[in-house]
C-alpha cells in the first residue's frame, strides 16, 4: 500500500498529530486527516521523529563476516529506528580504495535495511605512512567525503595536514580516532585510582585530549573541517569547546556507552566492558552528558563495534575492544538525556538524526517532519521499559554491556523512503 497514516503521534514529543506517508514522501501532516484508501498505524501517543542517522557503525564486510555483514548490520540499525549508517573504513581489505567504498556502498543499496554511506580511509592500509585514494573515493559512485582511520589514530601530523588539506578541496571532513599511541602502549582501561587498584594497564586522558588539540590547531591552519570520533574525557570536551569559540570548524561525537557507563564497571573483569577508547569516571560521564546538552559535543554516534563471542569470552587482557550498540542507543539517550532533563525529544532529534545527516553529507535524512520531506522517520514508544535481551538483537554479534539491565523506550516502526523496515517491533 502506498499511502500510510500515523494516527496520533507525538512528532519530535510534541502535541499528538497525524502524520500521511504517500509513496517515499510525507503528504500531510495536522489532525484528524483522512484515512481513506492509506494503511493505519495507531501511534497512542508514541513519539516520532526523523529517522535516526549513525555516523560511525563497524559493519565488518568484507573481510569479518564472522561478526557482522552490511545485512545483518542494517538490519540492526532499523531495529534501533536508524535509516542511515556510516560504515567505518577497518575491514579487510581496508576500504582505502574506490573498488572497496563502491563494493560496501553496493551491498547497502542492495541489501540493506538503511542506507549505507562508506567512510574512506584517510592513509593506506590504515599504517598512518601514505594517504590513500581520497580523491578517487570522493569521486566513486560512493561518493565519499567522510574519512577515517578509526581504531587507529593519524598520529602523523603532517599526514594529518595532508589530509585536512586535501578534502577541504570537495568539502570532506576526516574524523580522528584521537589517542596518541605512544601513551596508550599496554593500556587496558581507563588510567585512574580503578586502574591502580587492579593493576590494570591505564590509558590516561591526555593521550586523547593531546590529538585533539593538535588537530583542532591543524584544522584552524588549513581552513578545513575535523570531527572527533568518540569523544570521552571532561578535558576533551573543554579543548572542542575552546576551538568552537575560536571558530574552528570542529565537530564531535560521544557514544551511549561513555553517556551511561563508567570504568568502576572494569572491577567485574568482564570483557564486555572493554572498549576503545575506555570507559572514563562518573566525573566525565556528567561533563559529556552537560556538553551534549549545550552543543559542544554535537552528535550520539553508536561506535557499534561487533565481535564474536571467542573474542570476548575470554580473559580481560585478550579480548577484542567494542560494544555493539546500534540497537539500543535510543534507549540509552533517552535514560541519560531525556530523563534527566538534559534533552527534550526535539533535542534528540537533533543530536541523533539533523546534525549527523549534516556532517556526513546524508543526502534526504535528518530532514524535519513536515510535507514533501522524505518519509525517513521512526517510531518510539517512550513508555516501555524492559530488560536487554541480546538473543534478540539482529545484529550478529552479542557484545552488549546492557544484557538483563533495564531500559527506557522501545523502537515500533521504522520507515525508509516511506517503506516499513520495522513494523510492531518487527522487521519486515
Amino acid at each position: 500500500m502506498s499511502k500510510i497514516l500515523i494516527r496520533g503521534a507525538k512528532v519530535l514529543g510534541g502535541e499528538p498529530q497525524d502524520v500521511l506517508i504517500d509513496g517515499e514522501t510525507i503528504a500531510a501532516v495536522g489532525t484528524d486527516l483522512d484515512a481513506a484508501g492509506a494503511e493505519v498505524v495507531e501511534a497512542d501517543g508514541k513519539v516520532l521523529l526523523p529517522g535516526l542517522v549513525d555516523l560511525h557503525t563497524h559493519l565488518r564486510e568484507p573481510g569479518r563476516e564472522d561478526s557482522e555483514t552490511v545485512l545483518t548490520g542494517t538490519r540492526a540499525a532499523a531495529s534501533g529506528g536508524y535509516t542511515a549508517v556510516f560504515a567505518m573504513a577497518n575491514t579487510f581489505p581496508v576500504a582505502d580504495t574506490a573498488g572497496v567504498v563502491e563494493q560496501v556502498y553496493r551491498l547497502g543499496r542492495d541489501h540493506g535495511y538503511c542506507d549505507v554511506q562508506p567512510i574512506g580511509a584517510v592513509t593506506v592500509g590504515l599504517e598512518g605512512k601514505k594517504l590513500a585514494e581520497l580523491g578517487a573515493m570522493h569521486e566513486s559512485a560512493a561518493g565519499v567525503t567522510v574519512f577515517s582511520d578509526d581504531g587507529k589514530c593519524v598520529d602523523d601530523a603532517v599526514i594529518m595536514r595532508r589530509a585536512l588539506e586535501y578534502v577541504k578541496a570537495f568539502g570532506g571532513v576526516v574524523a580522528q580516532h584521537a589517542q596518541e599511541p605512544r601513551l596508550t602502549e599496554g593500556a587496558q582501561m581507563n588510567e585512574g585510582v580503578v586502574s591502580a587498584e587492579l593493576g590494570l594497564g591505564g590509558w590516561p586522558a591526555v593521550a586523547e585530549e593531546s590529538i585533539i588539540a593538535r588537530d583542532v590547531l591543524l584544522a584552524e591552519h588549513v581552513g578545513s573541517r575535523v570531527h572527533i570520533c568518540h569523544l570521552s574525557t571532561a578535558g576533551s570536551v573543554e579543548i572542542v569547546r575552546w576551538a568552537k569559540s575560536r571558530g574552528i570548524d570542529v565537530t564531535a561525537e560521544v557514544t551511549p556507552h561513555h553517556l551511561l557507563l563508567t570504568d568502576e564497571m572494569v572491577r567485574t573483569y568482564n570483557p564486555v566492558y572493554k572498549v576503545n577508547p575506555p570507559l572514563r569516571t562518573e566525573r566525565d560521564v556528567h561533563a559529556l552528558r552537560e556538553a551534549l546538552a549545550d552543543g559542544t559535543i554535537d552528535i550520539v554516534a553508536t561506535d557499534h563495534a561487533p565481535h564474536p563471542h571467542e573474542d570476548k569470552d575470554c580473559e580481560w587482557a585478550a579480548a577484542a575492544m567494542g560494544m555493539v550498540g546500534l540497537e539500543t542507543a535510543l534507549s540509552v539517550v533517552q535514560a541519560t538525556m531525556v530523563e534527566t532533563g538534559l534533552l527534550d525529544w526535539a533535542g534528540v532529534a537533533d543530536r541523533m538524526s539533523a546534525k549527523p545527516a549534516r556532517i556526513g553529507g546524508a543526502q534526504g535524512h535528518g530532514r524535519p517532519v513536515s510535507v514533501g520531506e522524505p518519509a525517513n522517520l521512526t517510531l518510539v514508544d517512550t513508555a516501555y521499559r524492559g530488560q536487554v535481551d541480546p538473543a534478540g538483537f539482529a545484529s550478529r554479534s552479542r557484545n552488549t554491556p546492557y544484557e538483563g539491565r533495564e531500559l527506557p523506550g522501545r523502537v515500533t516502526h521504522t520507515w525508509l523512503r516511506g517503506k516499513a523496515t520495522l513494523v510492531d517491533g518487527k522487521l519486515t
